[in-house]
């Protein structure tokens, strides 16, 4: 599986990489909702773990916008927010899921439904 992973803090990049890892056959990150995109668009991983606040554009716009791109991206927020606001702003943009970061090993649990 290629993964896209967008978050600005890199000892997270790495947790997560870290948690992906056995499931992986391509791992890319980006820090920024923009780069993100780019990254999207040139490697069309199966599956984007985005994170909210970036500089820039935040998670949920760049999740908008490569759906946009294509439709049958799989994205999944990763955010230290539980808030059932950013939740809904999530869904409604079309990510396949969330998951808080105080709890990464929920990411497991969605890599095996997907």
């Amino acid at each position: 599986m290629k993964f896209l992973i967008v978050d600005d803090n890199a000892a997270v990049r790495r947790l997560i990489r870290s948690i992906v890892l056995p499931f992986a056959c391509e791992i890319r990150e980006s820090t920024t909702g923009e780069a993100a995109i780019a990254a999207y668009t040139a490697s069309r991983p199966d599956l984007v773990l985005m994170d909210v606040r970036l500089d820039e554009m935040d998670g949920i716009e760049a999740t908008r916008r490569i759906l946009a791109l294509d439709s049958m991206a799989r994205i999944v927020i990763v955010t230290a927010y539980d808030d059932d606001e950013l939740r809904a702003a999530a869904a409604h943009a079309g990510a396949s899921g969330y998951v808080l970061k105080d709890n990464l090993l929920d990411l497991v649990r969605v890599l095996e439904e997907l």
